[in-house]
Formats: C-alpha cells, sequence, structure tokens
C-alpha cells in the first residue's frame, strides 16, 4: 500500500503524519531520518490494527501543490 504523509519541519526537528491512519505519527531530528522512522510506525499501525482484527483502510489521501503570488 501506498499512504500519503505529511513532513513539517518545526523548531528542532521534523515531525510526519498519516492521514488515513489517526495516530500515527513520527518525530526525529533530520528529515530523512523521520521519513525512516514514519515507514516503521505505518508497518506497526497496520500490523497492530490486523492484530486487533482490523482491516488497513486503503489509501484515499492525496497531495498537490499550488503557486500563488507573494503580496
Amino acid at each position: 500500500m501506498r499512504y500519503a504523509i505529511v513532513v513539517e519541519k518545526g523548531p528542532s526537528s521534523y515531525g510526519a503524519y498519516v492521514p488515513d491512519l489517526p495516530g500515527c505519527v513520527a518525530a526525529a531530528t533530520t528529515r530523512d531520518e523521520v521519513l525512516r522512522v514514519i515507514r516503521e510506525a505505518i508497518q506497526f499501525h497496520l500490523e497492530e490494527m490486523r492484530k486487533g482484527g482490523l482491516a488497513p483502510p486503503e489509501p484515499s489521501s492525496t497531495a498537490e501543490y499550488v503557486d500563488v503570488a507573494a503580496a
């Protein structure tokens, strides 16, 4: 499965979350590290869902970028 993730840069770290998997989050010092950690978090989240008898949700979120003029 291919899930969309959101990566946010904070003052001293990076955070990531998965819109299609509420509660699936990760934080790390670098962007590369947060991408690695969120992948592990997704795998763990899906495994725990299966153990609980829940079917993993189909990915439905997408991401787009829009360009706007700076005021």
